[in-house]
Order: C-alpha cells, then structure tokens, then sequence
C-alpha cells in the first residue's frame, strides 16, 4: 500500500450490474510498524476532503498510522445519484472500503451518519466471522437512526405528505444554500437498518463524542444511544459548547485523543 498524495485519489468498484459504482478513496499507509489502521467515514453529504477528515490525515501521517478516507456513492468525487442512494448502500460501501483497503485491526472513525455506518458495519463484521478487524470506534455526534428519529419523526404533516406524493422531501440546509433532497426510498430502506429498537453490540471498545449545542444530532440521542450500548465498553465525553461539526481545534485535538485513547 503506497503513500497516496491528497490530490490523488483512486477508486474501488462496488456493487454489480445497475447499482456498480466507483467510489473514490484516498490512502496513506502506515509509515511506523504494523500498528493500528484508521478508517474515516463520513457523514451526510459531506465529502472526504472536509476539515475533520483531512485533519486526521495530518494527525495519522505524523503518528505513523495507515488511514483511508473516501466518498460515499453520490458524494464528493465517487459515483452515483445522491437522490438514488440510501444508507443499504453506503453501508455496503463502507465495508468495502474496510475489507478491500485495510489491512489488520482499524479504528472506524465515524461522523454523523457516519457513525450510524460504523456501527453497522460493525455488526455486518461480527457476522461475517471478521471482529478481528475492529479494534474500536470513535463516534463524533452519531446520528443513529437519523432518517427516522431525526427526519421522519419531524417532519410536518405536509412535508410527509409531500414525500409521499413526489418521492422526495427538499429539506432546508443549515449548511448550503441548497435543500437537502431526501427521498422515500432513503427513509424506507433506512427502516432496514434501525438500531435503537433493541440492544447494540459494537463487539469492540467505543468512544462517543457529543456537543451540547448540537442543533442536528441533540446531545440526548446520544444518551439514548449508550443507554443501548451493553457488554462493551463504552465512553461517552459532552462537550458542553461544541456544536454539530465538532471542528475546532479543541474539538479536533479531543477526537485524536479519544483515537489514542483506544490503544
């Protein structure tokens, strides 16, 4: 595995027939020994050359540590129709990714929705006979069953309606100018994947990191979601001034932190 440069990305192919897609990945390999791998997965809409991403790349290339980031199929630099994707796919993405491009035990580093993969991805591993490759997971604002706790079960009676009419709700963005699309089939498909109907089981230790003023991921989901959380360890750190993003440098240097912590 070379050391790829930040401009360069490569792609790996998932899925066959109507559904193949490249997705588009960057890698850095481990420059310090056979130590612990690091796997970014990202959140909604968000791409792999974001501020916390391309941070842990700086931080992983200065540890020693292997690293891969990539984009999720309608994101970024990878393939495929953001209105057509739904979290069945990125998550067949996201083991992809850790079984194609990894090597050994990795920390998935999830944000957002990402955290909600990794979680996922996870349990697909314990499945499969493949725990091995967990060594632990760092969550930043996870949004577990956000398609349905976080959209669905706040949407205004005309939004559903409108959903339900059109396959498509545009949901305002605090983030672009732009609306959010979200389609029937992400919040139908999402009910697939629901986790906090019963126990979860990570199968590897877990630190959660939280903003209190978190206006999209509120700091008490992520009670709810270590109150599901038994017979792993996990930790969960509030950040009483941290927002959403988690992207200061404060905010940044807790999450490398909680990644050391996990050694």
């Amino acid at each position: 595995m070379g050391i790829l440069a930040p401009g360069e990305p490569r792609f790996l192919h998932v899925g066959e027939g109507a559904k193949a897609r490249r997705i588009a990945f960057l890698r850095r390999a481990a420059s310090a020994g056979d130590g612990v791998g690091l796997v970014w997965l990202g959140g909604f809409r968000s791409i792999m050359r974001g501020e916390k991403a391309s941070y842990l790349e700086r931080a992983a290339g200065e540890a020693g540590r292997a690293y891969v980031r990539f984009d999720y199929s309608g994101h970024g630099e990878s393939e495929g129709c953001f209105d057509d994707s739904t979290i069945g796919l990125w998550l067949e993405e996201a083991l992809a990714v850790v079984r194609a491009l990894t090597e050994g035990p990795q920390i998935l580093i999830g944000s957002s929705m990402g955290g909600w993969l990794a979680l996922l991805a996870a349990r697909a591993l314990f499945a499969a006979g493949e725990s091995a490759r967990l060594h632990g997971l760092v969550l930043i604002a996870p949004a577990v069953d956000f398609t349905e706790k976080l959209i669905w079960d706040r949407m205004p009676a005309k939004a559903r309606a409108a959903l339900k009419a059109k396959g498509v709700w545009p949901r305002p963005s605090r983030y672009r100018p732009e609306p959010d699309p979200i389609s029937r089939e992400l919040i139908e498909e999402g009910r697939r994947h629901l986790l906090l109907d019963a126990t979860i089981r990570s199968h590897c230790p877990v630190h959660i990191l939280q903003g209190m003023q978190d206006e999209d991921v509120p700091w008490r989901h992520a009670l709810t979601l270590i109150e599901h959380m038994h017979g792993d360890p996990a930790t969960l750190t509030l950040i009483k001034d941290g927002d959403h993003r988690l992207s200061r440098p404060e905010d940044l240097a807790r999450i490398w932190a909680a990644v050391e912590g996990m050694e």
